[in-house]
């Protein structure tokens, strides 16, 4: 009877297997350590580490000869390890070392005895310490990755490239393409916005200096298009193109990265094509614009979504979808991952669950394929399958494992997945060592091992608890994947998704559909478009599901979280985790505080607030006016009854924007005003509309910049939301609610000249609000300079006094006295970010506002602030 199983020794179950094969876990782990450090290290410190290592490896390597030939001492692995071989483990462990031969080039294990010593060897079996030819082979890989990692990067760096991007020289320059062209989405920067550029993989194979001489070589570089008319020229390029540019270099923002230099493209005219694409590339170019015109016909996020899912092609996908994507921890389904490979591979070979048993799944048997056929077709599918979905970092590592396996069966071996996995880190890292820095790659590994380690185990837990089985399977996937990389995801964004694991569970049984029929639709377009549209559609639905799931999940109040960031936040949420694994296994024993924790997740998630007003006294009862913290911007929201708030302004950032409009319980927006067109107070727009009925987006009359203007024309198009000019002197009323519009004056006034000119800076054309709500009066000037609130008060010389003044400008040091003394506020509250690069509010600024008798609060230290009452009763509080 096998000990782990409890059934016959010989039964067809994986469970035989006995303790997991983590042989290759040392060596891979070795070489990705030493890749990534000398990566990042100057040339002679990695030098100095792989002499280190060596010369390390090849004592112990010595030691352990001598010990193998002094009598009765051989090494711990040794006669131990022979004597061990019999039984069970014995013949688990030929298993084991065979299918880890067919990687490592060792001989077959046709010896149970053999495998056992080499298995014993590597485990310290025997005398129960690690044998030092083992930790030699770690050390040797580990010097193979730093070594691999110091020639690439000397690769890098040799050449007059990276001298000449130190000096922000203009060269022009051969290149040949390397990758598709990719986009960055927009951040904002203080008042403006980054543009939507284009990011584009090159290698530069002649370079013409300003002075006419001319070099060959073959340097990487990043190539930055601007947007314009060229962009859409670049979009359609493919890898492989050859082009002539002329631009100006610039060094890369971080050292140990894999370009030499960023380049600019001059101008705006389309690029020069030199070369034609290769015809691999012109084919795979092919099938994925096939794929993008069958599902032209498709609803917004399926189109915009299953190129991505499916091949790899994000150019469809938005900042808004990129947005819930994210909250809901699905961004891997945005973009294709090796996932997909592992589904087109399942068709063939079957379930990973079966690489662990002896016969065979998948359609492969059943069409009566050898199993040397069935190796040649999934390696071709493989590379098929990296060719047209470009080698990303989660594609490489899954075709690498996928490759691995395959080689197995060919073989007739046993296949095993945890050594396939080691085996594709240590050669990729080998192969490419800018992978041991990426964090896809990163994220692709851990996932991976959570699923072949703990997933099996958490699902054997659940199932002992009556879980059905599929559904535990599922669960103790999620959870699994989700465990392992969140801390690394806290490194990228500061945040942690609450919904992630219910999300992802979700959307799960629609990956498989989405997949399969969105490459027969891959496959049909060159040939029969119409049927590929056929079956763009059926796949859409299930796309669509899943971009359902992201809006939803990412719709509720507690989607996410926000995290501490860098390595003391990874660190700090690792420990939480590896705290609640047990908690759960002790929890899962009493159904009561399973119950428990579930009421207070969901009561996390929904956030409502009646209960967050009780147990966080935000909102205040009865508020009438509120101040968001939006970091460096400005939204504002005037209670307009229950549910409903007239916004001004909406921030730099959507999901600052939404989570505060749902803090404060604000379900519909008769009315947002844009005071002026700058990013920090536009940008954030996708966030006011999401979910929720806005009648109407009101802006300044001044379209400047004109970027931002049309991104609001453009978002409120897509929402049905109509956009209107306010006009100086209109008045509107909401219940209690009373504001008029107090600037920017009429370009062409009727009453004929006015002593002030007409703004044509954005910011001297912001909106100007007088309010009016139960008893209260504020002021709320935009970023109104000092000559606009000269010009304002010149205008309006019977502006009453105020009990809150929104200090112009983030609270900047220009601001005009005299406007200042004619409000006199009680209460002053400034919008700024936390530790802004602009020393806002100036302390000038806060000086003179107190000296007017006005208690300042600022959304940095105070968090967002809400005022209520009037009179006497007036209140300002802040929320931290």
């Amino acid at each position: 009877m096998h000990a782990a199983s409890g059934r016959r020794l010989g039964l067809s179950d994986p469970r035989q297997e006995g303790p997991a094969d983590l042989r290759l876990l040392a060596p891979a782990a070795a070489a990705w350590a030493g890749a990534g450090l000398a990566l990042g290290a100057p040339g002679h410190w990695a030098a100095m580490g792989v002499v280190l290592c060596l010369g390390t490896a090849m004592v112990l390597l010595a030691v352990g000869l001598r010990r193998s030939r002094t009598p009765g001492g051989g090494d711990a692995g040794g006669e131990a390890g022979v004597r061990g071989g019999g039984g069970a483990g014995g013949e688990a462990g030929a298993e084991g070392a065979s299918g880890a031969a067919s990687v490592s080039g060792a001989a077959p294990a046709s010896s149970a005895s053999g495998a056992v010593h080499a298995s014993d060897a590597v485990r310290g079996r025997g005398r129960g310490r690690l044998p030092a030819t083992a930790v030699a082979a770690v050390l040797l890989c580990a010097a193979a990755g730093a070594a691999s990692a110091g020639l690439h990067g000397a690769d890098v760096r040799r050449g007059p490239l990276p001298g000449l991007a130190r000096q922000f020289a203009r060269v022009q320059a051969e290149i040949t393409l390397t990758s598709d062209a990719r986009r960055i989405f927009p951040r904002v920067r203080g008042d403006h916005s980054t543009p939507a550029s284009l990011l584009l993989d090159a290698e530069v194979t002649r370079l013409t200096r300003a002075d006419g001489t001319a070099v060959r070589l073959r340097t990487p570089v990043l190539v930055i298009v601007p947007p314009g008319g060229a962009a859409a020229a670049w979009q359609r390029l493919l890898p492989s193109t050859g082009l002539r540019v002329a631009g100006r270099l610039a060094p890369p923002s971080h050292k140990g990265e894999r370009v030499a230099a960023v380049l600019r493209p001059d101008g705006k005219a389309p690029p020069r094509v030199t070369g034609p694409p290769s015809l691999l590339q012109r084919t795979a170019g092919r099938l994925r614009a096939g794929l993008r015109e069958a599902t032209d016909g498709l609803g917004p996020d399926a189109r915009a979504l299953l190129p991505g899912l499916v091949v790899g092609d994000t150019s469809r996908i938005t900042p808004e979808l990129h947005d819930v994507f994210r909250a809901t921890d699905l961004t891997h389904l945005m973009a294709v991952s090796g996932s997909n490979l592992a589904i087109m591979l399942v068709l063939l070979i079957g379930p990973p669950g079966r690489a662990l048993r002896a016969e065979r799944g998948g359609l492969a048997p059943r069409l009566g394929i050898s199993l040397r056929m069935t190796a040649l077709l999934g390696g071709g599918l493989t590379l098929a399958f990296v060719l047209v979905c470009r080698p990303e970092p989660s594609v490489l590592r899954a075709a690498a494992c996928g490759l691995i396996t395959l080689l197995a069966i060919g073989t007739g071996r046993r296949r095993t997945l945890i050594p396939a996995l080691c085996a594709a880190v240590l050669l990729l890292v080998l192969y490419d060592p800018w992978l041991a820095r990426s964090y896809g790659f990163v994220l692709s590994v851990l996932a991976t091992g959570a699923l072949l380690t703990l997933a099996p185990r958490w699902s054997e837990a659940l199932r002992l608890r009556r879980v059905p089985p599929r559904l535990a399977e599922a669960l103790a996937a999620a959870a699994a994947a989700q465990a392992v990389c969140s801390p690394v995801v806290v490194l990228l964004a500061s945040r942690v998704s609450l919904v992630a694991i219910p999300c992802n569970l979700l959307a799960e049984f629609a990956v498989a559909p989405a997949t399969v029929l969105g490459f027969a639709a891959l496959a049909l377009a060159p040939v029969a478009m119409e049927a590929a549209g056929l079956l763009a559609g059926v796949a859409g639905w299930p796309a669509g599901w899943i971009a359902s799931v992201a809006r939803t999940g990412a719709a509720f109040p507690g989607a996410e979280t926000d995290w501490p960031d860098g390595l003391s936040g990874a660190a700090l949420l690792a420990a939480v985790i590896l705290v609640l694994v047990p908690a759960a296994r002790w929890a899962g024993r009493r159904p009561w505080v399973c119950t428990a924790a579930a009421l207070l997740l969901v009561l996390a998630v929904l956030r409502p607030v009646p209960l967050t007003r009780v147990l966080t006294g935000w909102p205040p009862p009865g508020w009438a006016f509120a101040m968001c913290d939006v970091g460096q911007g400005d939204t504002l929201v005037l209670a307009a009854g229950r549910g409903s708030g007239v916004v001004v302004d909406a921030g730099p950032d959507p999901r600052l924007a939404d989570r505060c409009l749902r803090e404060l319980g604000v379900r519909r927006v008769p009315l947002l005003l844009l005071t002026h067109f700058h990013a920090d107070h536009v940008r954030g727009l996708p966030g006011v509309l999401r979910g929720r009925a806005v009648g109407a987006i009101q802006t300044t009359g001044l379209d400047e910049p004109p970027e931002q203007a049309a991104f609001v024309r453009r978002t409120a198009a897509g929402a049905g939301v109509p956009v209107l000019r306010a006009a100086p002197g209109e008045r509107r009323r909401i219940g209690a609610l009373d504001w008029q519009v107090l600037w920017p004056p009429d370009a062409a006034p009727a009453a004929g000249p006015v002593p002030y000119d007409v703004p044509q800076d954005p910011n001297d054309a912001s909106v100007t609000l007088l309010v009016r709500t139960g008893g209260l009066t504020l002021l709320l000037p935009g970023d109104l300079e000092p000559p606009a609130q000269q010009a304002l008060l010149l205008s309006h010389p019977e502006l009453p006094r105020v009990d809150v003044l929104k200090v112009a400008h983030h609270g900047s040091a220009h601001q005009d006295s005299a406007l200042l003394r004619a409000v006199r506020p009680r209460f002053a509250l400034v919008s700024v970010g936390r530790d802004n690069p602009y020393g806002h509010p100036a302390p000038r600024t806060v000086d003179a506002l107190a000296e007017e008798g006005a208690v300042v609060l600022r959304t940095d230290r105070d968090g967002a602030i809400a005022v209520t009452g009037a009179g006497s009763a007036l209140r300002a509080v802040g929320r931290s």
